[in-house]
Formats: structure tokens, sequence, C-alpha cells
């Protein structure tokens, strides 16, 4: 009898270990890949959109404008002075920022003066 009562009791246990170990898999990808990906999709959103004449922010802290796109090459003119252009890659921006929002910007903060 108490063989049979350990080979029972050991089942049930391995039963509740594979349980635990999928719900520690599902909140690993909820809280670390889901994330992940949507932030992904949002990044490649951005630079899909990304236009002549925008202002981007590139990965090394650079403030520029977009001058030419190719397919993953982008050619940006940095400086007061016009004379640097340096093609990068798409994957070096960080961020876009359109001419539209820039001038609402400031705009608001005229009306505010």
């Amino acid at each position: 009898m108490s063989i049979s009562l350990l080979t029972a009791g050991a089942g049930g246990g391995s039963g509740m270990m594979i349980i635990w170990i999928v719900i520690l898999f599902v909140f690993i990808w909820l809280f670390m890949f889901r994330p992940q990906s949507k932030a992904q999709k949002q990044k490649n959103a951005m630079l899909a959109n990304m236009e002549a004449g925008d202002t981007v922010l590139t990965t090394s802290g650079f403030y520029g404008t977009v001058i030419d796109i190719a397919d993953d090459t982008v050619i940006v003119e940095f400086g007061n002075n016009k004379n640097c252009r340096i093609p990068m890659q798409k994957a070096a921006i960080q961020e876009v920022e359109k001419p539209e929002s820039a001038v609402a910007v400031d705009l608001d903060k005229k009306d505010k003066k």
C-alpha cells in the first residue's frame, strides 16, 4: 500500500511543476518579449514614415535633418553651415520629428509670452 501512495504523490508533484513552468513562460512572454516586439513595430513604422526635411536624433546623440532616403540608407545634414552631410543606416536613427510639430511647439511658446 505504501508504494502506491508514493508513486501517486510523485506523479501529482510533477504535474504541478509543469503547470508552474508554463505559468513562468507566460509571464516571461508577457513582460519581456511582447513589449520588445511592440517597440520594434513602432520603430519600424516611424522609419517607414520618415521623409526628407524631418529632424532626426541618431543613436549617437546627434541632431540632423534628413536630406535623402534610399532603401536602408539615409543622408543626414548636421550643423548650421549645411556642409556636413553624412550617409547612415536607417537603423541608426532613434527619433524622428516632423517639421509641423516643431512649428506647433514654437507657436505655443509664443502664445504663452
